[in-house]
């Protein structure tokens, strides 16, 4: 399988079941276009209309030498089945430690941070027994992760003090190692909590959504008014204490500003350099949910946005956009490639009271109830199911281009459009194949100006 596309007068081609990247000249793309439907001399016939034939001829054996190389047409490495296996070893907890915010952002999947439910916090008590949960759930996996979650997880800034304190005891006694991770709004980030963070050296996510209007319109207090300035200051004092290390800034774009470009370059112009702008998910009838019509602008957004990071790459003055990561030789391994996050089998949620579900984006949700961290996994269906839900068995994944890479979607995001986690939203889609285009051409790209 191939999937050939031109971005910025480029031609791609990725070899889908190796993995290799290809820029190629015209010829290259014609020869491509033909050689498994034309037999050669019919091939070579009809390129030569357009070509010199000794180009054509070294055109094909170029490509011939790919072939039998297995780096163009490849056979599906799995044969286009996969059988996950039979355990539940628990890698990562998201613990909930507030269910509850100081923000009202009008998109928040979680109901301004309560999840569909009262508002609390989670105990000491909870934390601990969620680590401990994850110590013995992680079988003989040595690293293991948590990231402290709401809500707005600083709204509980002594209870994640105590639970970093006792996950790195607990680490050493059972000779793993433990990585921390906050996402914050930032409206707490105080002196105190950034020496902490950076004694602890814990990897931040902070929300800022780029322009003051943009952010100030999706983001606001609950009482009105907008939170830019605030924040903005705040993320910058805070990283500037951390020199500018381990962090990410994270926005959310939706139909009111579809040129989310501009809100790239904007936080870039504050200083920050790894950012990570992506679509909202919404219900359709929200005014601010991104649309089928929205497509043609976003795809060009995203081309836009690829000349500019490239261009900034090479002035010297690079940024890290998220979703323009992708790792052609050291990346996941293949199962890894094929279920993604691991949702609901290796990555699991925590509620303030301990429940135990398949994300954050299923908490809340009655159905979606795994145990909690006192009795451990109940459900042994969805653990099961979840791991199941993979590129061979999503619908339309094994047939598509790009599934080594998205590893068929998010399963909430599936869930949310169709009710089932085997069948993807096709925006959502359509949105991670335009950013995964931009990823391989800026691969490409680089690599020729090395």
């Amino acid at each position: 399988m191939l999937h050939k596309f031109i971005i910025n007068n480029t031609r791609v081609v990725l070899d889908v079941h190796s993995g290799a990247v290809h820029r190629v000249d015209r010829l290259t793309w014609d020869v491509l276009e033909d050689y498994r439907n034309i037999a050669r001399d019919g091939l070579l016939e009809k390129l030569a209309r357009r070509y010199p034939g000794q180009e054509v001829e070294e055109a094909l054996a170029e490509v011939d030498e790919l072939v039998e190389a297995g780096l163009l047409f490849s056979p599906d490495p799995l044969g286009g089945s996969y059988t996950p296996p039979a355990h539940n070893i628990v890698k990562a907890l998201c613990l909930h430690l507030a269910h509850d915010c100081n923000l009202a952002c009008r998109y928040c999947f979680a109901g301004q941070g309560k999840f569909g439910g009262p508002a609390g916090l989670m105990s000491l008590e909870t934390g601990k027994a969620a680590l401990d949960f994850l110590m013995n759930s992680s079988g003989g996996r040595r690293h293991v992760e948590v990231d402290f979650f709401g809500g707005e997880p600083l709204l509980n800034k002594r209870v994640l003090y105590g639970l970093v304190e006792y996950g790195n005891k607990l680490a050493g006694e059972r000779d793993k190692e433990i990585k921390f991770t906050l996402t914050t709004n930032g409206l707490l980030l105080d002196e105190e909590t950034g020496d902490f963070l950076n004694r602890h050296d814990m990897s931040v996510v902070l929300s800022l959504d780029g322009r003051p209007a943009v952010h100030d319109t999706m983001r606001p207090f609950p009482g009105g008014g907008g939170s830019y300035d605030i924040i903005s200051r705040k993320i910058i004092n805070f990283l500037e204490s951390r020199d500018y290390r381990n962090y990410y800034v994270r926005g959310t774009y939706t139909a009111n500003n579809t040129d989310f470009s501009r809100d790239v370059l904007h936080l870039a112009g504050l200083g920050l350099r790894e950012i990570s702008v992506e679509p909202v998910v919404a219900p359709p009838e929200e005014e601010y949910a991104l649309r089928e019509e929205h497509i043609p602008g976003l795809s060009r957004e995203y081309a836009l946005l690829a000349d500019m990071v490239l261009e900034r790459a090479r002035a010297g003055d690079p940024i890290n956009f998220f979703h323009f990561n992708i790792d052609l030789e050291g990346g996941p391994c293949l199962p890894k490639r094929l279920s993604g996050c691991g949702a609901g089998s290796e990555y699991l949620a925590v509620d303030p009271e301990g429940g135990l579900y398949p994300c954050h984006q299923f908490v809340g949700q009655e159905e979606y109830v795994m145990g909690d961290v006192y009795g451990g996994l109940v459900n042994k269906e969805l653990p099961a199911r979840f791991a199941g839900a993979h590129v061979y068995s999503k619908e339309g994944c094994a047939e598509c281009w790009a599934k080594f890479f998205c590893s068929g979607g998010c399963h909430a995001g599936a869930r949310a459009y169709s009710g089932t986690i085997l069948k993807p939203n096709p925006l959502g889609c359509r949105l991670m194949k335009m950013r995964l285009e931009c990823a391989l051409y800026l691969k490409v790209a680089m690599a020729g100006q090395q």
